[in-house]
Order: structure tokens, then sequence, then C-alpha cells
């Protein structure tokens, strides 16, 4: 069994206040949570209406599966034009 474990740091422009900050995030991560097999969680940066660190978690019998899983996850995040990735790390455990 493996764990992988990714963060990455977000620029939201667009955002003027929290609430705008947190409408967009909760739209990504509510639709990360739907369409990939893994955990979201807003980990940083929670009170700063432009900037974000979002963590994604995954589990899998092999480290294949789950690089695989967490590169579509960041695809999908890469998506949406109004969050831009900054810099992302990946753990393996």
């Amino acid at each position: 069994m493996i764990v992988g474990l990714l963060a990455c740091e977000c620029i939201i422009y667009d955002a003027h206040s929290l609430k705008d900050k947190r409408a967009v995030l909760q739209r990504i991560m509510s639709r990360l949570k739907q369409k990939f097999n893994v955990s979201v969680s807003e980990v940083d940066f929670q009170d700063t209406w432009q900037r974000s660190k979002i963590a994604i978690a995954v589990v899998a019998s092999a480290r294949n599966p789950a690089e695989i899983e967490l590169q579509n996850a960041l695809k999908f995040i890469d998506s949406f034009p109004e969050i831009e990735r900054t810099i992302t790390d990946i753990e393996w455990l």
C-alpha cells in the first residue's frame, strides 16, 4: 500500500474577499472529490483572500495508479481559468 500526498499553492486573482475565494475553492474541491478517488482540503492561507494551499491525498496498492490519479487531479485543477497553480510538492509514504 502506498499513500501519495500532493500539496499545491494556488493564486485566485479575481477573489476580492474570502467569500469569493471560498466559492472558487469549494467548487474545485467538491468536483475533485466527485471525479477522482482522492481526499482534498485547504491546508494553509485560510485567511488570505487571493492565496491558498490545497492538499490532495490518495491511497493505492501501488505507486503508478496513485501517481496517475494525482496527475489527473492536477490537470483538472489547471483546467479552471480562475485559479493558477504555483508551487507543487508530492510526497510518497
